[in-house]
């Protein structure tokens, strides 16, 4: 990916907002991987007259065959009050996802208790009294329906990894292409970029500056 195509939404002196493409991480520790950590902080050096080392605080993550909205800090006064808003529940991710089922009832809140394996980077739903268990929770809304597929909106209370991911697919209704997490319709393949039909299409917060409402909208979604 070069600087032309990075899809930057809204920027300013204390934050950044972008678009980012499935199949490229958010951040990543792995030399010679291009993630939008360090493609943005490119970005901004390009645009100083003095080229030093910009700051750049990373807010929320994706996971890597997600596309979606990101909010990047450029300040560490806007990184404190954007973690604060997304700890304390003023931060809104919103989601949309196609499934693999339909879910019932159509609308729903799903509570599960979920752990993170480091070692095969994954998650799974266990019991609250698993060493190292997170309360997980999100609401979902089926807005359409073909077949044996639907489409929902999900909104997340807590941040757990892989976590819409992880839930839909307790519920019988794993994501379109996460073959990870319980898709196995080989009829369908997963295109070349990553991609598995999982979008941050909608992002809300307060400027952490002039407080403003800010509302941002995934351009464009395939469904």
């Amino acid at each position: 990916m070069n600087k032309e195509k990075i899809k930057i939404l809204y920027e300013d002196d204390a934050v950044l907002v972008c678009v980012k493409p499935a199949g490229v991480p958010t951040q990543s520790r792995r030399i010679g991987t291009p993630d939008m950590e360090s493609l943005l902080k490119n970005h901004i050096v390009q645009q100083q007259a003095v080229k030093k080392p910009p700051y750049l605080a990373v807010i929320h993550r994706l996971d890597q065959p997600v596309e979606g909205l990101l909010v990047f800090a450029k300040t560490p006064a806007a990184a404190r009050e954007l973690n604060n808003q997304l700890t304390t529940r003023g931060f809104g991710k919103h989601y949309r996802a196609l499934l693999e089922g339909i879910p019932t009832p159509s609308e729903g809140t799903l509570e599960h208790f979920l752990r993170k394996d480091a070692r095969t980077n994954s998650s799974a739903v266990c019991s609250r009294d698993t060493p190292g268990a997170k309360k997980a929770r999100l609401h979902y809304h089926i807005v359409h329906t073909e077949g044996f597929r639907s489409i929902a909106d999900i909104t997340l209370d807590t941040g757990r990894h892989h976590q819409i991911r992880v839930q839909m697919s307790a519920i019988g209704c794993p994501i379109v292409g996460d073959s990870k997490y319980g898709w196995s319709n080989s009829a369908d393949a997963v295109s070349s970029d990553g991609r598995i039909e999982l979008y941050a299409c909608r992002l809300e917060f307060r400027h952490p500056v002039t407080n403003a409402l800010m509302r941002f909208e995934l351009p464009a979604l395939p469904f």
